[in-house]
């Protein structure tokens, strides 16, 4: 709690500060989000299912001629607790530095990963969040990376590019975990495509991870269709079980090299909102632990702000896999789950 109260105070202060200067704005802003989880033969009340609970700070000062000095600090909470999220770190949602030009975005610090991001941003129709994440199966888990020097190109047309690099500062022996990331977006009205590629070097002798993915989404009006194809290579380009949760004497061992295929919909009907999907993990190492998960949800917009949600999903693991059904913050404990809870955003 006492880091919830030095952020607030943050906010606080930066917010007189915002005040007193014309060219400045500080944006307090958030989201709760905390449910019932069933998964595993167990319940549970827990933060974050559909998106991670947040409080951030968002700033912005002019410096003339179209420049702006930008910020934006994001502290995880876990909003059964009042904890931090992501193993305490006080900011480690995001927390970045930079300047946005009429010559494109320069920001430093801790961010998204590119290939994470196209992921739940446009392939997943429920957003990396819910029972029926995408990310339960595709790519990689590491959704941020510390020590990263971002650029964002203008838009030109629809397209924009992005480039990231993230120094590892690691020595000795122990992986350098350096990583680059490159992706190009396409949005014309209805359709949005995105490719995006993750690299991330690892230990010597060892095959550098790489995520590539092609995600794309078109709205009919009536439905959205989402779609998405993925490539993952290399030591920890995909989910490792740090446990096996179906009984076994040892966790199998990540794939190296596995194919990532996802289609989805989300159907609007009035303040209720459909969602389903369908990813399947194709593992082409010799084990050949390939799985299957099938995904289907629901939202209420009791608000512009506020809504309640269900979902459920089952993965289905063929030879020995252990993939589990988590959320938008937890990994989960079994092979399938059902979720309801509450989101409230400020």
């Amino acid at each position: 709690m006492k880091k919830i109260a030095i952020v607030a105070g943050l906010a606080t202060t930066l917010g007189a500060m915002s005040a007193a200067h014309a060219q400045s704005s500080v944006d307090v802003y958030g989201l709760m989000d905390a449910g019932l989880v069933q998964e595993g033969g167990v319940s549970k009340l827990t933060s974050g299912i559909s998106a991670g609970s947040r409080l951030g700070l968002r700033g912005t000062e002019s410096l003339g001629d179209g420049w702006q000095a930008v910020f934006t600090l994001e502290a995880g909470v876990l909003s059964d607790t009042g904890r931090s999220d992501q193993a305490g770190q006080l900011f480690g949602r995001q927390a970045f530095v930079g300047l946005n030009s009429p010559l494109g975005m320069l920001t430093v610090g801790r961010q998204y990963n590119l290939q994470s991001q196209a992921l739940t941003d446009v392939a997943d129709p429920f957003e990396g969040g819910f029972a029926g994440a995408a990310t339960n199966l595709a790519g990689y888990s590491a959704t941020r990376i510390d020590n990263t020097v971002r650029y964002t190109s203008p838009e030109w047309r629809g397209v924009t590019g992005t480039v990231m690099y993230g120094a590892g500062e690691h020595t000795g022996v122990a992986a350098d975990q350096r990583s680059l990331g490159l992706s190009l977006g396409y949005v014309n009205g209805p359709l949005t495509l995105r490719l995006a590629r993750q690299s991330r070097a690892g230990e010597p002798g060892k095959a550098d991870a790489n995520n590539t993915i092609l995600a794309g989404n078109y709205n009919f009006g009536m439905a959205t269709a989402f779609a998405g194809y993925g490539r993952n290579t290399g030591e920890g380009s995909s989910m490792f079980f740090a446990e096996n949760p179906y009984g076994a004497a040892h966790a199998p061992t990540a794939s190296n090299d596995s194919r990532d295929a996802i289609v989805g919909v989300s159907v609007p009907l009035g303040a209720t909102t459909l969602l389903a999907s369908y990813v399947r993990k194709d593992d082409r190492d010799s084990a050949n632990r390939d799985a299957q998960q099938l995904a289907i949800g629901a939202t209420y917009a009791l608000s512009k702000r506020s809504k309640v949600y269900v979902a459920y999903a089952h993965i289905r693991n063929r030879n020995d896999a252990a993939y589990m059904v988590g959320n938008a913050t937890e990994v989960g404990t079994g092979n399938r789950a059902f979720n309801v809870g509450l989101r409230h955003a400020f």
